[in-house]
């Protein structure tokens, strides 16, 4: 008997719960302003792509032309951090234009 009236108190309690919480009032989420938006994450990445890529791109020059202290291990690893970042980038891209097209292709 003692867990029917355990269970009842609970049911009770759940419910002035759920009662206070329909009772307040909802706040609205405004956007924080000069919060970055997404258009402005984006455009940091492709950013940092073309650095990464710009940076790779010098290194290997430098060793080709037999500058001192580039080592090949070092323009290797430039070049192949790169590489990833573009995939990476180019994979986004393919996730953001397939995420589009579902999104127009929805019935109304």
């Amino acid at each position: 008997m003692s867990q029917g009236i355990e269970f009842n108190r609970l049911m009770l309690d759940m419910r002035s719960m759920q009662m206070d919480a329909m009772a307040q009032p909802k706040s609205v989420a405004v956007p924080q302003v000069g919060g970055s938006s997404f258009s402005d994450m984006l455009g940091q990445a492709v950013n940092k792509v073309n650095d990464t890529q710009q940076a790779s791109n010098q290194l290997a020059s430098a060793f080709e032309i037999g500058k001192s202290g580039v080592d090949l291990t070092d323009v290797m690893i430039s070049s192949q951090k790169a590489s990833v970042s573009f995939q990476a980038l180019t994979q986004v891209r393919n996730k953001l234009v397939q995420a589009y097209q579902d999104i127009m292709q929805m019935p109304v």
